[in-house]
């Protein structure tokens, strides 16, 4: 199975923690959708005809184009891959976005899937974090999208801010709860140096804070039916969100668009400059090809992210025995410690210490 990636680098608004490639200007949103249909078409070599099974809109904000853009993108994919059928087709939008007028014209496109970016339900954390949407437009959003068809919807929230206090946290969850989405992705907040945050010197919060927000986190959505699948998500039985998980088994797929990155599932990476004005001018892709080492590393820090964890197996046949032995007599170090467990497969972070896997996951690397 094979996914795409479209990367729509346009916001009518920068949130002030964003360090994704965006641009606040959508002066060359009509000459960048068709140079991102253009590169669609250049590259159907690369990922084997029918094999295309999910396609992400991702940004930036893809809810500022029309639905007949995002739907001109879509039939680009079907001709360029075949793909006469998708499992997901994901688009990621604002709530202040998703009109009924709108979401009607995104299902004709051919998206069945929205990824909601609301990120909390109290107007004055939005207005902190320059989200242009109100809590009450958040949740009229989600009505919207249910009532226009759309029965898998995840939402963004963010914890771990400065000013939040516990108690306005549950309350996000519980609000997330209540509107009835079938996954939730929950994002703790990290501080780049070139975001706002990051230039206004916004200090993390305390590992303590961190560490309850967390377990209010799992606590909240494990206790409403939410599998607590992968670090940062959680979803309902069923809803797991097919094409980032395919980024977590290491499946091959194409990014389009400034800034998008694709794999080929075996030794090569490559992505886009993260300029629009060089993408528009055609600069060449970077290329990386894949050390037995890097496969390595990746292997442990994408599968150790997820409930499934890593393959004892898998390490052997791939990466030869030592290496199986020294991540196994590592991994039963961690089992000592409560912050793994063992699996019929071999072994995976307990759920309930995601939030320091990169700090186990970085003990293992080669």
């Amino acid at each position: 199975m094979s996914g795409i990636y479209i990367h729509i680098p346009f916001c009518r608004q920068i949130c002030r923690y964003c360090d994704f490639h965006h641009s606040a200007s959508l002066a060359r949103k009509s000459e960048m959708l068709e140079a991102i249909g253009r590169e669609l078409g250049e590259r159907r070599n690369e990922i084997a005809p029918g094999s295309v099974r999910t396609l992400y809109f991702g940004g930036g904000t893809p809810s500022v184009c029309s639905p007949e853009e995002i739907g001109s993108l879509v039939r680009s994919v079907r001709e360029s891959w075949e793909a006469d059928t998708f499992d997901e087709v994901t688009l990621e939008a604002n709530p202040d976005d998703l009109t009924p007028e709108y979401l009607c014209g995104l299902r004709a496109a051919g998206i069945d899937r929205l990824s909601i970016g609301i990120q909390s339900f109290h107007d004055a954390h939005l207005i902190r974090m320059n989200r242009r949407h109100t809590a009450a437009a958040a949740v009229e959003a989600v009505k919207n999208a249910r009532q226009a068809g759309f029965e898998n919807v995840t939402i963004d929230l963010i914890y771990g801010l400065p000013w939040m206090t516990p108690q306005e946290w549950q309350y996000n969850l519980d609000c997330a709860v209540a509107l009835g989405v079938q996954h939730i992705s929950a994002y703790h907040l990290t501080i780049e140096p070139r975001t706002a945050f990051g230039r206004q010197g916004m200090r993390p919060v305390e590992e303590s804070v961190s560490e309850l927000h967390f377990r209010m986190l799992r606590e909240t959505l494990t206790g409403a039916g939410f599998e607590h699948y992968e670090v940062s998500n959680f979803a309902l039985p069923g809803f797991r969100a097919r094409h980032n998980s395919s980024y977590w088994r290491g499946d091959p797929y194409l990014g389009a668009g400034p800034s998008a990155h694709s794999y080929d599932g075996h030794l090569c990476r490559s992505w886009n400059v993260a300029s629009n004005r060089l993408y528009l001018e055609k600069a060449p892709r970077e290329t990386e090809r894949l050390t037995q080492t890097d496969l390595l590393n990746e292997y442990l820090m994408t599968h150790l992210r997820t409930a499934e964890g890593i393959s004892t197996d898998y390490l052997t046949e791939h990466f030869g025995a030592a290496e199986a032995v020294r991540i196994t007599g590592r991994c039963g170090d961690f089992i000592a410690t409560g912050d793994m467990r063992l699996t019929s497969e071999g072994f995976a972070v307990r759920p309930e210490r995601f939030l320091i896997s990169d700090f186990l996951i970085s003990e293992l690397f080669a």
